[in-house]
């Protein structure tokens, strides 16, 4: 069974639903805004391909400008469609720890360069061994956990040593250092340059004690979306590994310099009774994670409705007013967490003034393994 791939020149009106929608005026204000931003400074954009999960709007972003020519990687077969897709600076921001994954990640290291981060020192050996085995060299950068209590170290300390070791092994070439965070609630500038100034310096820190150790770091890759404009005031920062920016997410409604450019389009298949319309977006459409009220989307257009209810087939939109919906009316839905919706489409349907331009393959959705 084939794929829905409306043809170009289809109205929105005539598509079919649900289906997810690259509004690609608004995709390309995200792009400009960060070409702008990075234009003239020291750090640049590695975009974050668990967002998008294109090489594709990777290209994209790099030939309108602001990034390091390079992108990151959730996993390790994200890596392999960007590297099949003409990618060849890769850095994978977790740990890579089984004999498989990391056999395929020496495999890539033949064919782009590849970094992955690493939190302890067995698998810094057992990355050595295989690398070495291979014939290829692995960069590797320490990850830092800042704020998320997953993955990473917790010491400038433990940076050190593993920094030394890292140096000392055969196979492995020592980058640097690396950390994700996140803001939790609503970010007004000042919040968000004071919260990430404070979580960024903890990654900052760690790479001064390995500076001040001898050893020579050659990128710092943090910060994201909600502090990538701060990063531009912290000298140090070589990388910002942003990715919501480029379609936008509700959780980053205050970042009003982007656009929303990935949304849901659905379509009205009852009007039960007054002031409620019931769509055929429902969660199996927009991904698991709404069954997480904070997570649910909010409606787009039309204007005046809100998403009261969410079920595995079917969205409720309800309206304080009169319903300007009708059964067979179509309406558009901003998404709550947008790479779990990207993941669940084969196809980007790319809209431009009301009808189809063209149909993009989303390669890298459903890379589990």
């Amino acid at each position: 069974m084939e794929t829905y791939k409306p043809n170009p020149g289809t109205p929105v009106a005539d598509l079919d639903t649900p289906c997810l929608i690259l509004e690609l005026d608004s995709l390309e204000h995200n792009f400009k805004v960060i070409a702008d931003t990075y234009k003239d400074t020291d750090v640049k954009l590695r975009a974050h391909m668990k967002n998008v999960k294109s090489p594709m709007l990777a290209k994209m972003q790099m030939d309108i400008g602001g990034t390091v020519n390079g992108v990151c990687c959730a996993k390790v077969a994200e890596a392999e469609v960007m590297v099949q897709g003409g990618i060849d600076d890769i850095l994978i921001p977790n740990e890579i720890v089984t004999k498989d994954k990391i056999k395929r990640v020496c495999s890539l290291a033949h064919k782009a360069k590849i970094a992955v981060c690493v939190d302890n020192p067995q698998n810094l050996r057992d990355l050595s061994a295989q690398a070495s085995a291979s014939g290829v060299t692995l960069g590797v950068a320490i990850e830092v956990d800042t704020s998320m209590g997953r993955g990473g170290i917790r010491s400038p300390e433990e940076g050190v040593e593993l920094a030394k070791l890292a140096t000392s092994l055969p196979g492995i070439h020592f980058k640097g250092v690396m950390s994700h965070q996140s803001l939790k609630g609503e970010g007004d500038k000042e919040t968000r340059y004071i919260e990430g100034r404070r979580y960024i310096q903890m990654c900052l820190d760690v790479r001064d004690a390995i500076e001040k150790a001898g050893i020579p770091v050659e990128y710092v890759s943090t910060g994201e979306t909600f502090t990538y404009d701060v990063a531009t005031e912290i000298p140090g920062i070589t990388d910002v590994e942003g990715g919501t920016y480029a379609l936008m997410s509700t959780f980053l409604s205050y970042m009003t310099e982007f656009e929303y450019a990935g949304l849901m389009l659905g379509t009205v298949i009852s009007t039960p009774r007054p002031g409620v319309a019931i769509g055929d977006s429902g969660m199996r459409a927009v991904g698991a994670m709404c069954t997480y009220a904070e997570a649910w989307p909010v409606v787009h257009s039309p204007e005046g409705l809100t998403v009261s209810e969410m079920y595995d087939e079917q969205v409720v939109l309800t309206s304080k007013g009169a319903m300007p919906l009708k059964v067979g009316d179509k309406y558009f839905l901003r998404l709550g967490q947008q790479d779990v919706t990207v993941n669940r489409f084969d196809h980007y349907i790319g809209v431009r003034n009301g009808a189809v331009e063209a149909v993009w393959d989303i390669p890298a959705r459903g890379c589990f393994h």
